[in-house]
């Protein structure tokens, strides 16, 4: 498994909770995903499945390594279902994804805040 976030601190972290749980077939890299990742040798790899968790700006700057990386599957979690829209339609219409699955949880009820999930595999 291979996970790529752009905040160091949070990779630091990610790194001592697989070593703290004795978990030894990961590996962390912290990446700006929004810049050219492609010389990175994690970014040789092929990905048959991805979990998505971008900020609230969305994905749509990152979907092209998509093109290269070709998963199957894509769990796209949103905290902001207006960028997750226009994200699934970019996935859809331009990457040839469908959108299987899709949900809203209330995680925050005193907020207007909600999560959405989305699941987009290639047919």
């Amino acid at each position: 498994m291979t996970g790529i976030e752009g905040d160091l601190p949070l990779v630091r972290h990610a790194r001592s909770n697989a070593e703290l749980n004795q978990i030894k077939n990961v590996e962390f890299y912290a990446a700006d995903l929004t810049k050219d990742v492609s010389e990175q040798p994690w970014s040789k790899k092929r990905f048959n499945k991805v979990l998505l968790d971008p900020s609230r700006a969305g994905a749509a700057e990152i979907l092209h390594n998509f093109k290269h990386w070709k998963p199957e599957r894509i769990v796209y979690v949103s905290c902001n279902p207006s960028t997750l829209a226009r994200d699934a339609g970019i996935l859809v219409n331009e990457l040839g994804y469908q959108l299987v699955k899709a949900g809203v949880m209330d995680m925050f009820p005193q907020t207007a805040h909600v999560e959405s999930i989305a699941l987009f595999v290639k047919p």
